[in-house]
């Protein structure tokens, strides 16, 4: 991995700024808003920046994994679910030039331009930072527009002259993002030095900073359906096509001043068990699809225990009170578990809103990855005189949380080949070697991470000849498949490699409408699934010229489907 752990420390002491209020009293004899460009260190600029977007992407992800059941959503109504306030804090990681720690402010944007300024007025040659905050700039306005519809460019860091800034189209926007990644190019390849930088992602490699702004290019072109413009970048042979190139953040193991730890790890790893829920949809899934339990399963959770209440073990009111429910009409005919799922594969339904039963110690936890939990190795069932038994979760266990922020990897991009591919009504055999190899690709980068856990018994994992025979199975399912059914195997395994990293999922979703078979919300009037957020709350406030949306119903300019509530079929 390029990211170095003695890089984890100067990261996450600004992590807490990032999340911060607007103003920080730092007693300092000139306002940090005030400051000259030459007055700012660049070092530390890219470093705000850097946090900047890594917090954003967990944020995005962690809101597409809900709508897709990737992740556990909770609560009934959609709109309900996702106020104004959601996009808070990534509009103003992206935007603000409030808030500040060491004279920088928190906005990439205002840190961006400090960069270009500076730059300008000095001797030493920041290109190599400027390129890195484009190339983070791009693709944090594509995510905007994704989510939102339309997102601010052509007005935005002027306060000045544009104090109110004015929304640019969806369009406009992604392409001031493509403009933006040639700007990131064009100055990558020129070879620059880091002149102080800490690259938290790459360690100075240029060459790998150019492979991620075209598989950027690919992400644009393969969510707007520019199938030729995504073939011409694959021609090009330049972007993330093996694993030593993913896009990713290491985090570290330290919990304390400052906890470096991934967050779902500082969640589900305390001293009073987990917290949090894994999603049911995906451990049904994964535990039933292909005849066998999918290779990652051991790897993506771990289990407290082997059995689970309503399932194959007997209700339990206090622990897991929907294991006593008569599941409603709408979820008995979805064939999905309403509560749920057997062997100790203990999470939440979408839309469970129920409150917070003492499970800490017996429902299931994250895994070793992304999060470098713990492996799955069936602990449970040691005996409890054995020096091995350790079954629950706890402070430093596993990995102790050094795991990663999958951002864009290698099988992602194989699978947008494979998407791209059906696009253009491409053969069948190309289809289906896109997908295996994404399939390959994601197991093998996953199962690297079981060698994180000191203590997990590998014994248990999957054998190569089990893999190999697993994905033939996934992929003969998906050569006789016709229509819906085939396209539901793709979408369903896309949705699993995405897990930890769900920012395309939504989009996919939206997109093509695909799974049709997801399981349903507890809820059977949960009202029209969201084809975008509204608005971030605290900009409506403050921005005359933008008007709070009514509704969840608004799409971005690539999703031309049928208008909620008829689109997407699972809802």
């Amino acid at each position: 991995m390029r990211n170095i752990v003695k890089y984890i420390t100067v990261v996450l002491l600004l992590t807490g700024f990032l999340q911060s209020c607007e103003t920080t009293d730092l007693d300092l004899r000139v306002s940090p808003n005030d400051l000259a460009a030459d007055q700012a260190d660049p070092a530390l600029l890219l470093n705000s920046i850097q946090l900047a977007y890594v917090n954003n992407i967990r944020d995005i992800s962690n809101l597409g994994g809900q709508l897709t059941r990737i992740d556990y959503m909770s609560g009934r109504d959609y709109f309900n679910n996702y106020p104004g306030s959601t996009f808070d804090g990534i509009w103003s990681r992206t935007y603000s030039s409030g808030g500040s720690i060491s004279n920088v402010s928190m906005g990439m944007f205002t840190n961006i331009q400090a960069l270009i300024d500076i730059n300008a007025i000095t001797d030493v040659d920041y290109s190599f930072h400027i390129a890195v905050g484009k190339t983070l700039q791009a693709h944090m306005l594509m995510l905007l527009t994704d989510y939102l519809g339309e997102a601010v460019y052509s007005q935005a860091g002027n306060p000045l002259e544009f104090p109110a800034p004015l929304m640019d189209s969806g369009e406009e926007v992604y392409a001031s993002a493509l403009a933006l990644l040639s700007e990131a190019q064009a100055l990558f390849a020129a070879g620059p030095s880091t002149n102080g930088a800490t690259d938290f992602f790459y360690d100075g490699s240029t060459s790998n900073w150019i492979k991620v702004v075209n598989s950027l290019r690919l992400k644009a072109y393969v969510t707007t359906g520019n199938t030729t413009a995504f073939d011409q970048v694959i021609a090009g042979n330049n972007y993330i096509d093996d694993a030593e190139d993913d896009f990713q953040f290491q985090y570290g193991s330290r919990e304390l001043q400052p906890d470096t730890r991934h967050p779902d790890y500082a969640q589900g790893y305390t001293p009073s068990g987990a917290g949090g829920y894994r999603s049911n949809w995906l451990m049904e899934y994964m535990l039933n699809e292909g005849g066998t339990p999918d290779p990652r399963i051991r790897y993506y959770f771990y289990r407290q225990v082997g059995a689970t209440p309503g399932a194959d073990a007997d209700p339990n009111e206090e622990t897991l009170a929907c294991s006593l429910a008569v599941p409603p009409q709408h979820y008995v005919d979805s064939g999905w578990a309403y509560c749920s799922v057997p062997n100790g594969y203990w999470g939440r339904s979408h839309g469970n809103n129920e409150g917070g039963p003492p499970d800490g110690f017996f429902k299931t936890a994250p895994g070793v990855y992304p999060a470098a939990g713990k492996f799955d190795d069936n602990d449970f069932d040691v005996d409890p005189d054995d020096s091995t038994y350790d079954p629950t979760v706890g402070l430093g266990k596993g990995g102790g949380g050094a795991g990663i922020e999958p951002i864009i990897l290698s099988s992602y991009v194989k699978f947008w080949k494979a998407d791209n591919a059906i696009a253009k009504g491409a053969a069948n055999d190309v289809v289906a070697g896109f997908f295996r190899e994404a399939l390959q690709e994601s197991i093998d980068k996953v199962m690297t991470f079981g060698g994180l856990d000191p203590t997990g018994n590998l014994s248990y994992a999957p054998t190569e000849t089990e893999v190999t025979d697993w994905i033939n199975g996934i992929i003969a399912d998906f050569n006789a498949a016709t229509g819906d059914d085939k396209m539901n195997i793709f979408s369903n395994q896309y949705f699993v490699a995405l897990y930890g990293g769900s920012v395309e999922a939504y989009n996919y979703y939206r997109k093509t409408g695909y799974p049709t078979n997801l399981a349903p919300n507890w809820e059977a009037n949960p009202g029209p699934f969201p084809r975008t957020f509204l608005y971030p709350q605290n900009e409506v406030i403050t921005n005359p010229n933008l008007t709070q949306k009514t509704d969840l119903k608004g799409q971005v300019f690539w999703d031309t489907n049928p208008a909620s509530p008829a689109f997407p079929l699972a809802q």
